[in-house]
């Protein structure tokens, strides 16, 4: 488990903010993932909300130079193996279940789940999860609450996501339980939609330049 935590980490520490994107035409993919690798954006998480998120996960993963290409909103084993299949080097889920938690055990690509609470924080702590997704971040109660616990739940680090936007993401990067945050505000449907790569590089770099 320590090895699976170290490689996560690697992955998630490269950048201030890893993309969640929402990919409706493979063929946009990999421009994209190219135009967020271009302004340091190198972690991103494809969610497997649409038709088209595991084709979009492999062009990454075979085609973009320099992209960590990871599958979110896994909810069940067979989103797992799929996403793993796929090319996926990183899982993040919006919860955790036994069955998702037992896929997980069984592979050598790390899960980033997700908690909201502190019981769930302190049953994947159990399970021997160091590293968690804090979701959905503004709606659970937002920096505030991720604060409130930072001292009893010492020890684990999160990615929040859900809400987080450029005007809100250094509340939550200037928390000593907080490794990065996720957001979508990186990669817009109306710039995807127009092909503007240089608008979203441009985007990207302004994420990375958020700093704790």
């Amino acid at each position: 488990m320590a090895a699976k935590t170290d490689r996560l980490l690697s992955v998630l520490k490269l950048q201030p903010v890893v993309p969640v994107l929402i990919v409706e035409d493979a063929q946009s993919a990999v421009p994209l993932a190219r135009a967020l690798v271009a302004g340091g954006l190198k972690a991103i998480e494809i969610t497997m909300r649409t038709p088209a998120a595991l084709e979009a996960i492999e062009r990454v993963a075979n085609e973009v130079e320099g992209a960590v290409a990871g599958a979110g909103t896994i909810l069940n084993p067979a989103h797992f193996d799929q996403a793993v299949r796929a090319g996926s080097q990183f899982i993040v889920s919006p919860g955790t279940t036994p069955e998702l938690l037992a896929a997980a055990a069984g592979s050598d690509v790390p899960l980033l789940p997700g908690a909201a609470t502190a019981s769930e924080v302190m049953l994947l702590r159990d399970k021997g999860y160091e590293v968690l997704k804090f979701f959905p971040a503004e709606q659970a109660g937002g920096a505030a609450y991720l604060k409130s616990l930072s001292s009893p739940l010492a020890g684990t680090l999160f990615c929040p996501t859900g809400g987080i936007s450029l005007k809100n993401a250094r509340d939550y990067l200037s928390l000593p339980n907080v490794v990065c945050v996720g957001g979508s505000w990186v990669a817009p449907k109306e710039l995807v939609a127009a092909g503007d790569w240089a608008g979203i590089t441009k985007l990207a770099e302004e994420a990375c330049s958020l700093k704790a």
